[in-house]
């Protein structure tokens, strides 16, 4: 088997690279390698993956749509895992330039490219965002997703119902991820745990907004590539075909007990900086997963105690802590 995942060098991306890698599956991957964050971090994770026989790169910026169709002609691909994306809700407010040619001309370029060579499974990155801030929690695939708080929600819905579009028309077979909190190893410096993290370690003060009263669905990065994988040969049949998903751990967890965890595995105390509600946030996200166990036996596996130590073994090491 053979698939293409763009994003390759990403957070999410740089995880399901490594399984399908150790599954003996050849991944040809493609990342621009941009500096949103840390270029480093990113081609560190690089290097791990070259280190695969069964893996070939493609630096390359998905804009630049006749490089992709060269790629997925001259590889044959008939799978295609899209999670290159410019991530962020509180960057969007600022940059929303960004998103708008990475998250839908990109995709546009996708799906033509997924249609022109007859793609037997788009599978593509959307987000929790999607759901806005809902009162009715936990938030399952059927929820109105019309009114995203961030032009980054926006963006991702968008996806969904361009992906649906060409279901129906080209009868591509499409599924959409709501990705919830992610979390691990290797994760993001933009986000929470990270920040955290390292802040605390440098004896810096973490910003909590809206005085630190949130509430995630905290995934650990094993489990959200456990529920890709479940998906990548179980394309919707139907006459339309295409799926949403959400995949998350299923619990909401308060901000203020994920710090607790990082402080305890850290043995330090950190000083905190509240501040109120920041524009476009999401004050509780909370998965429904019953759609996803029903369809492919889902069920995530990492405790949120158990993440939260892997990732602060693993920041210890990486930074030389």
């Amino acid at each position: 088997m053979k698939i293409l995942v763009t994003g390759c060098a990403g957070f999410i991306g740089f995880h399901l690279s490594s399984y399908l890698l150790k599954k003996n599956i050849n991944v040809i991957g493609i990342d621009n390698i941009n500096n949103y964050y840390d270029i480093s971090l990113k081609k560190n994770r690089l290097k791990k993956l070259k280190a695969h026989k069964n893996f070939s790169f493609n630096k390359l910026d998905l804009i630049n749509r006749k490089k992709l169709d060269f790629i997925v002609k001259k590889n044959r691909i008939k799978i295609i895992i899209h999670l290159a994306a410019q991530a962020g809700v509180r960057y969007s407010i600022k940059n929303p330039n960004s998103y708008f040619k990475n998250n839908l001309e990109v995709f546009f370029n996708i799906l033509e490219v997924s249609r022109l060579y007859k793609i037997n499974h788009l599978m593509f990155a959307s987000t929790s965002s999607v759901y806005g801030d809902k009162n009715h929690n936990p938030s399952d695939e059927n929820f109105s997703t019309d009114k995203p708080l961030s032009f980054y929600a926006a963006t991702k819905k968008s996806n969904e119902i361009m992906a649906y579009t060409y279901s129906n028309i080209f009868k591509l077979p499409c599924t959409g991820l709501r990705f919830f909190t992610v979390y691990g190893p290797y994760g993001r410096p933009d986000m929470a745990l990270f920040k955290f993290t390292k802040n605390i370690l440098e004896n810096k003060k973490i910003e909590l907004f809206n005085n630190g009263n949130h509430a995630r669905d905290f995934t650990y990065i094993d489990d959200v590539v456990d529920g890709i994988y479940s998906l990548i040969k179980k394309p919707n049949k139907q006459l339309i075909p295409f799926s949403i998903f959400n995949i998350g751990n299923g619990k909401s967890q308060k901000l203020k007990k994920y710090i607790k965890l990082i402080e305890k595995n850290l043995n330090l105390k950190a000083k905190i900086k509240k501040l109120p509600l920041q524009l476009a946030d999401i004050k509780n996200t909370h998965s429904d997963i019953s759609k996803l166990n029903l369809y492919t036996g889902y069920k995530p596996k990492v405790d949120i105690k158990v993440g939260v130590k892997r990732f602060i073994d693993w920041y210890k090491e990486y930074y030389k802590y």
